[in-house]
């Protein structure tokens, strides 16, 4: 990378005092104290595990979405497939796999990173790496699905309509639209001299906490 190149700047600042402040199924909240500029200073912090999420594009261009009821959102929303990195050990990439699987009944032979997201940077620790799969076929046994993944729907949808539907602001989930932005742009510079790709799948996972 260029000594000039955008890019944000990994490095926390020590955290000099921690309270549990609640404890949750999927996360929990602390009072964490660090000090910046001469001063100490406390904030609530969602501690997270992350996540891994699916753009998962087959030969007509097609992007795999699911719509799922999400209460905190108050609404359905189209994602992308997408879970908790709360598996002890497993690496994101199988947790990836795995994902795909269990929400769309799909596999795929193809896989590179595409993007990092840091979902709110001033609240939570979550961040949720984006993986592109390609080369996708269907499983032969559907996954027995329950709560908010009983009623859910998955769908291919051309990435142009994915698209136009996140400039028209009729999409939410901002893994969604972070991931369909980024395939668009890449499709667009596809062949110049300067294209932007997708990276390997084992490329370092530096902003999430346990892989650093």
């Amino acid at each position: 990378m260029l000594a000039d190149a955008l890019a944000d700047d990994l490095g926390a600042r020590p955290v000099l005092a921690r309270e549990r402040l609640f404890d949750g199924r999927v996360w929990d909240v602390e009072g964490q104290e660090f000090e910046l500029g001469g001063v100490r200073i406390r904030r609530e912090v969602i501690v997270h595990p992350g996540a891994v999420a699916i753009a998962a594009v087959n030969e007509r261009d097609e992007l795999m979405l699911v719509h799922q009821y999400r209460h905190p959102a108050g609404g359905t929303l189209w994602e992308l497939p997408a879970g908790l990195l709360d598996v002890e050990g497993e690496h994101p990439l199988d947790a990836a796999k795995r994902e795909l699987a269990e929400e769309t009944d799909l596999a795929a032979d193809g896989w590179q990173t595409l993007l990092d997201v840091s979902t709110s940077g001033g609240g939570s620790t979550e961040v949720i790496r984006i993986y592109l799969a390609t080369d996708v076929r269907e499983l032969p046994d559907a996954f027995d699905r329950v709560h908010e993944e009983a009623e859910m729907e998955r769908r291919w949808v051309p990435l142009d309509e994915v698209v136009e539907a996140a400039l028209a602001m009729r999409l939410h989930n901002a893994t969604l639209l972070s991931a369909a932005l980024a395939l668009a742009a890449m499709r667009a510079r596809r062949g110049q001299a300067h294209g932007i790709h997708a990276h390997p799948a084992d490329v370092p996972f530096d902003w999430h906490p346990a892989h650093r």
